[in-house]
């Protein structure tokens, strides 16, 4: 198993000091952010194959994996001239992702009001289409240097359904666009009940197209959806593991949105139910 967490789940730290803490934890993997994980300024123009290889070595001497390296940006931003900025920052950390050991740079869509983490003029034909805009412009570099654009979908961005996911890779050609897999990403207190549908929806439509995996789980209380440790809540990991990644060999697991203290016990709830359907 290729079980990992994003770094940024842990306190930030010297490159040293992050290694050292992730290699106690018998995993074997990372989502890597560098502005969540270092006091980084990640603006257009810092990045170096210096740099990225400093970082890389650190991690490989430990067998660790960079996994994905994380440039969460909003790509509809509704400031042109920010959003082109986000995009050139994306731009440069596919330019020296494979200086990091890595190919996927990951991201999600990002929100067409700024100001406000959930809105449903998100789900408009606008945001979709700059988002189709803003993909291609980021494939299209991609394409350049051997990297992929890792796609994140979510119930908050204009990527809200499987459906759309669909829609996007038909409209952007390219390999070199895939998707990061959150199956809780599109769960709301309106429709986890329909769970499976949604996500038999999602593995049939383009499961072929996933490249990470993310892991969390959830409950409802009092109209909320609310996280919990992996395998304390209702997410039905049977279906992910014998319909997707029993299908990928030693696709990349990275823990989402974890508490330190539960990385053990989550990962020691992947390595079994993974080993149901091996």
């Amino acid at each position: 198993m290729n079980i990992g967490i994003r770094a940024h789940d842990l306190p930030m730290q010297s490159l040293e000091s992050l290694v050292e803490d992730i290699s106690h934890r018998d995993i074997s993997s990372v989502q890597l952010a560098l502005n969540k994980s270092f006091d980084f300024r990640t603006e257009p123009g810092f990045l170096t194959p210096g740099l990225a290889n400093h970082i890389n070595n650190a991690f490989r001497q430990a067998n660790i994996q960079i996994a994905v390296l994380g440039c969460y940006v909003n790509i509809i931003h509704p400031d042109i001239n920010q959003r082109q900025q986000a995009l050139n920052r994306f731009k440069e950390h596919l330019r020296y992702v494979r200086d990091f050991g890595c190919s996927i740079v990951g991201t999600e869509t990002g929100n067409i009001n700024a100001d406000i983490i959930y809105t449903e003029e998100n789900f408009a034909e606008a945001p979709f289409l700059a988002m189709v805009d803003s993909v291609k412009e980021l494939v299209a570099e991609a394409e350049k240097f051997g990297a992929i654009v890792g796609i994140e979908p979510g119930v908050n961005h204009p990527l809200h359904s499987p459906e759309k996911v669909k829609r996007l890779l038909e409209e952007v050609k390219s390999n070199n666009l895939q998707i990061i897999f959150d199956p809780v990403n599109f769960l709301t207190s309106d429709n986890y009940l329909n769970q499976n549908e949604i996500l038999q929806e999602a593995i049939n439509s383009w499961g072929d197209r996933v490249v990470i995996l993310h892991a969390k789980d959830f409950i409802v209380e009092e109209g909320n959806l609310r996280f919990v440790p992996l395998g304390q809540g209702w997410l039905d990991y049977d279906l992910i593991f014998e319909k997707l990644v029993s299908r990928k060999p030693h696709i990349s697991i990275i823990m989402d949105e974890i508490d330190q203290g539960d990385i053990k016990k989550s990962s020691e709830f992947i390595t079994k139910t993974n080993n149901k359907f091996i």
